[in-house]
């Protein structure tokens, strides 16, 4: 990535002066900025507001969710002094995946429009069309969700 690093933390946030920051810079600011720093938000994708795991995860994450209109989950990140901003877990993990995308196009120096898009063996179609909706957010024609065991041995 542009930290020259070989991974990139699943964290988004927004920063005290209204920066939107990705992976690493992200992950640093977390320690004083917790209630605008989004990790875990894969854990809250393609459920309901109502989910019981949801709920027992809403009690030790250190930022807001709420249900949103459609009965699923809207997460807070806001500017200090400037309100509250709602995102969908889609939306926040578009962000993640969008550093993802502009990296990569900045080393191979060429655009980059497909992707085939990992995920946890345990997820279920709404959590898997989350995720194909959130590469798509991110501006990725999504040609495949594969479970990450199924990466790791075609890898």
């Amino acid at each position: 990535n542009t930290e020259g690093a070989r991974t990139t933390p699943s964290v988004a946030a927004m920063s005290k002066s209204g920066e939107r920051l990705v992976g690493l810079l992200a992950k640093r600011q977390a320690i004083t900025n917790p209630k605008n720093t989004i990790s875990s938000v894969k854990r809250l994708m393609g459920r309901k507001f109502s989910d019981q795991d949801v709920q027992r995860d809403k009690a030790w994450l250190p930022y807001d969710i709420r249900a949103s209109a459609s009965g699923g989950i809207e997460v807070n990140m806001s500017v200090q002094g400037g309100g509250d901003t709602w995102y969908s877990p889609e939306e926040i993990s578009s962000f993640i995946l969008a550093k993802l995308k502009a990296d990569a196009e900045a080393k191979l120096g060429e655009k980059i429009e497909e992707a085939v898009i990992t995920v946890p063996a345990y997820f279920d179609d709404s959590q898997r069309q989350a995720t194909k909706n959130a590469g798509e957010i991110a501006g990725f024609k999504v040609r495949r969700i594969i479970n990450e065991p199924t990466a790791a041995a075609l890898a």
